[in-house]
């Protein structure tokens, strides 16, 4: 294990490494710096040390923690400006709709996230999720089915198919992390997605899993993920309490 002592305007004291871990080191590093910055210990404006000098400090690769910043900055925690380096950004209280987990959405409004592992098997692809993720015959899915709260109460019912030689996810790591974050630390990237949100009424199993009377409206979101190379590397069918969650964006108009 490595620790890394920066300077004292930055309120990073230490961070430590299991080299040991199955957890690749970038992932470590930033769950760390991310672990500071919810608890108040970076605030916004400080500054993180350099790459290289943390690289040097840690015994880490310059890629290492380049990825570890990347992931930082895809979530929105630190912004990176030329001749200003690396500084922790303020926190948002809304956002533009984007490509993001739900855990995350509910963590960033406050709400403390929680997930209940429902289903979380290998099965055979319908002809929909063969043809959705481009399968070769035969290629088997992981589907995962989990019901995920905020503050103790059931906000959406998450249905994923992803194919199983792309990654393998424990009940126990997705009842602890939201699902991006988890693809993120096993190296697969969410770069953009296809998404069709629509409206129905539940029924008697969906009502029952969100303490509902049957038929109370929801809200449905069915999204196609890519990675930057264009492979399609999940397909998710979500359930959402209209009553409790709702999907902002932003329009313009053309000129």
């Amino acid at each position: 294990m490595a620790r890394l002592t920066l300077p004292t305007y930055d309120p990073i004291a230490s961070i430590v490494l299991d080299r040991d871990s199955p957890v690749p080191l970038y992932f470590q590093l930033a769950q760390q710096i991310e672990n500071e910055i919810r608890d108040g210990g970076l605030r916004t404006g400080d500054r993180l040390e350099n790459e290289v000098k943390i690289a040097e400090d840690l015994g880490l690769s310059r890629p290492t923690v380049r990825a570890a910043f990347a992931y930082l900055v895809d979530k929105s925690l630190v912004e990176r400006r030329r001749g200003q380096g690396t500084t922790v950004t303020k926190e948002k209280v809304s956002r533009n709709v984007k490509l993001s987990s739900l855990f995350d959405d509910l963590t960033v409004a406050g709400k403390k996230p929680a997930t209940k592992v429902l289903r979380n098997e290998v099965i055979r692809p319908s002809d929909l999720v063969k043809e959705v993720l481009n399968l070769p015959e035969g290629q088997l899915v992981i589907y995962l089915e989990r019901l995920r709260y905020g503050d103790d109460e059931p906000i959406a019912l998450l249905h994923n198919f992803i194919p199983t030689s792309m990654v393998t996810l424990s009940s126990a790591m997705l009842e602890e992390h939201g699902f991006y974050e988890l693809l993120r630390a096993a190296g697969i990237f969410p770069h953009h997605a296809t998404q069709r949100i629509s409206a129905r009424n539940s029924n008697a199993a969906e009502a029952r899993f969100f303490e509902e009377p049957k038929g109370t409206a929801l809200l449905t979101m069915e999204r196609t993920t890519f990675n930057e190379r264009g492979r399609a590397i999940e397909f998710a069918q979500h359930v959402y309490r209209a009553s409790r969650y709702a999907l902002i964006s932003t329009v313009t108009v053309e000129d």
